[in-house]
């Protein structure tokens, strides 16, 4: 008897570009000394679509709270390409002791499929950015030509 897997991340393989590309438009936007953190929601796959989510604490002026940015992204793959789209909103400022307790929220909001994020320290170190931007392909992390 064979045992079926209701795994979808085996059967969907989504679109391996999405999260490098959306994090380079993440770069581009915001830039590397203004982020101190990212939280990086495990995406939401269907073939060859995807959706995904990334929290950002950025640095403020004042040194003391953090803004809050999520970056929404969705994508997908055809026969023509690949498209990927994100709408980054601005959420407001926080102390930088509310991120554990905003996250869950986000979490708990997401529901059990979301899934709990992976957070990353940037610090506003272009070092700490390049060791993320290093788990992907190269082609994948290249800054758009648009």
């Amino acid at each position: 008897m064979t045992e079926r897997r209701a795994d979808t991340d085996t059967v969907d393989p989504g679109v391996p570009e999405a999260l490098p590309r959306t994090l380079v438009g993440l770069r581009e936007r915001l830039g590397v000394q203004a982020l101190d953190r990212l939280w990086i929601f495990p995406p939401s796959r269907r073939g060859r679509r995807e959706q995904g989510l990334i929290a950002v604490s950025t640095f403020q002026a004042d040194g003391e709270r953090r803004g809050v940015v999520t970056v929404a992204y969705t994508a997908e793959q055809t026969g023509k390409g690949v498209t990927v789209e994100s709408s980054f909103t601005t959420e407001g400022e926080v102390p930088p002791d509310r991120f554990p307790i905003l996250m869950k929220g986000v979490v708990l909001r997401g529901g059990e499929e979301r899934g709990e994020p992976r957070e990353v320290e940037i610090e506003g170190s272009a070092d700490n950015f390049e060791r993320l931007m290093e788990e992907f392909e190269a082609e994948w992390t290249e800054p758009s030509k648009s």
